[in-house]
């Protein structure tokens, strides 16, 4: 594919850019929609019934899982071309990171496999009743739920190292390159917050104003992509 031979033409731009928007949607269909359709708050053996009820829509949110996993790999390949000659190990620390993320939502697939085998009204657990099924179910929930919290932190790495390879090139927006770099840390936060501090206030409205500046920062980096962008290549200093 020609789009594929030169990571500084409009149409490599484009396709990233093309790329960076079916992860988001994907995202917010698989991380924040599923489940909220499908999770009642403390209650195991509610949520077991609504994913007996609709496991096509749990099905449907691992197949977004996993378009959105292959767009990552995908991505995560060009950024690095788009950006190695702004500093090669940046670059590759920064590609290292997300596909390390990428292999944590690969994992957290298999909890979800779990569930819907035990809420499988064909499942063949005679040891085990209906309620404590559910409540098997609820546990690979919180572990599948408990991945997120991991991958955020090496996404934060992607983001930090991709914002400063950014803002080095002088092709993207210094406002984008600093949103992506500085609203990164929201993710960290965001797992440290959930992790050991979730008591402390202050620390969770900081998390929604750094994740908010993330969000914006990256669907503003898709759209620049998709619309203006083209990273030039740096060569002897210079950029070409």
């Amino acid at each position: 594919m020609t789009a594929f031979q030169d990571p500084a033409s409009r149409p490599f731009a484009q396709l990233a850019g093309s790329l960076y928007l079916l992860i988001g949607i994907a995202g917010v269909f698989s991380i924040i929609w599923v489940p909220a359709q499908l999770t009642v708050s403390g209650d195991p053996s509610g949520t077991a019934a609504l994913i007996a009820q609709r496991p096509g829509l749990l099905a449907a949110g691992v197949g977004a899982d996993v378009v959105l996993m292959i767009a990552e790999i995908m991505l995560t390949v060009m950024l690095y071309a788009m950006f190695r000659s702004y500093g090669n190990v940046l670059a590759l620390s920064a590609a290292a990171a997300r596909l390390i993320m990428v292999a944590v939502m690969a994992a957290m697939l298999l909890p979800e496999a779990g569930i819907l085998a035990l809420v499988s009204q064909d499942a063949p657990f005679v040891a085990l009743d209906e309620g404590q099924r559910a409540e098997l179910a609820w546990v690979l929930r919180e572990i599948h739920d408990s991945g997120i919290l991991v991958w955020q932190v090496f996404f934060t790495m992607h983001l930090w190292l991709l914002g400063v390879l950014a803002w080095r090139s002088e092709c993207v927006p210094r406002l984008l390159a600093g949103g992506l770099a500085i609203g990164g840390t929201g993710y960290l936060a965001a797992s440290v917050h959930a992790f050991h501090f979730p008591q402390l206030t202050a620390l969770g409205t900081a998390v929604t104003a750094l994740l908010a500046v993330a969000a914006l920062a990256e669907i503003g980096f898709a759209i620049w992509l998709l619309t203006r962008g083209r990273v030039h290549a740096k060569t002897d200093g210079r950029v070409a």
